[in-house]
């Protein structure tokens, strides 16, 4: 017994780590958007984030060649297309704060869609995580309130729902057969950075407005946000166990939450505060849940 936490130590780090790395990463897309449009901030970290990740593919010596080009199209578009574009359009307008812990609602989309599309029933204390989650997202929602931006809380949960549609892509596709995490993760990546490319040349935006903090922020995203975000998730799944690296996902909400107040002075009022309580409680449940069946709720590609 005594051996084990030594052992571990290092991806417990990493865990840490990688927890503050994604939670800031939130700040970091707010403020770039003061410069640039949504598009064109997410076509600006995905596609160099992408070549990044394409650079630690040589040095560890992995094959480029990509496997099922079709699936890693489809994965791109849900896991960075889809989930980039809508967190970016909803930090535009919205809170740093609530934007995140709605995102983080990604288990309880997963858990619907796996039981139509992959035969995995909700039992037991998951119907408490469900309604945890659906009585937290209707309080953090507020349909009655139309002070705040409702678009803005529209596109966090809709990041959340294309992120548990590339979960349940991922899962489909390990289920079929094994592939390589990093060579999935990098086509994706590039496949899904190309069609925001796309859709930010056809887009009218107002033009980027380039200078040292822009470009701060921006190497953030990539460097940190994207590619060292995206090799310590790896490697934390290669040496903790699934539930336990599922865990680590709850911290990214709360520290998300936290920072906003530091820096924006963000201040949630009850309700708000109530609903966020109600969606940690049900992500602390899945993830309870995971670490005791030994298995992830998580997707096989995290996300920050």
């Amino acid at each position: 017994m005594k051996s084990i936490f030594p052992a571990r130590r290092p991806a417990i780090v990493a865990l840490c780590l990688l927890s503050l790395i994604w939670s800031y990463n939130w700040i970091t897309v707010k403020e770039g958007l003061r410069y640039s449009a949504p598009f064109d901030f997410a076509a600006l970290r995905c596609v160099p984030g992408a070549l990044l990740m394409f650079a630690a593919m040589l040095w560890m010596k992995r094959p480029l060649r990509p496997v099922a080009p079709l699936r890693l199209m489809l994965l791109g578009l849900f896991q960075t297309t889809g989930f980039i574009a809508f967190t970016s359009w909803a930090l535009l307008a919205g809170a740093v704060g609530k934007s995140v812990v709605l995102v983080y609602t990604m288990p309880f989309w997963t858990l619907l869609m796996a039981w139509p599309l992959l035969g995995e029933r909700i039992r037991g204390l998951q119907w408490l995580a469900v309604a945890l989650s659906a009585a937290g997202l209707v309080m953090v929602l507020e349909p009655w309130n139309s002070t705040d931006s409702v678009a803005s809380r529209i596109y966090a949960v809709l990041g959340g729902v294309t992120w548990a549609v590339s979960a349940v892509i991922a899962r489909k596709w390990r289920n079929d057969e094994n592939f390589d995490l990093v060579s999935v993760t990098a086509w994706q990546m590039l496949f899904g950075g190309l069609a925001l490319w796309a859709i930010a040349w056809v887009v009218p935006s107002r033009p980027v407005e380039w200078n040292w903090y822009f470009a701060f922020v921006l190497g953030y995203n990539i460097v940190l946000g994207t590619v060292v975000g995206w090799l310590l998730w790896l490697y934390i799944l290669k040496h903790l166990p699934a539930g336990a690296a599922s865990l680590s996902l709850m911290a990214v909400p709360a520290l998300g939450v936290l920072l906003s107040k530091l820096h924006y002075g963000e201040q949630p009022h009850g309700i708000e505060v109530a609903g966020m309580l109600l969606i940690g409680a049900s992500l602390a449940l899945l993830s309870w849940l995971a670490m005791r069946a030994q298995k992830s709720i998580a997707p096989a590609l995290g996300q920050e």
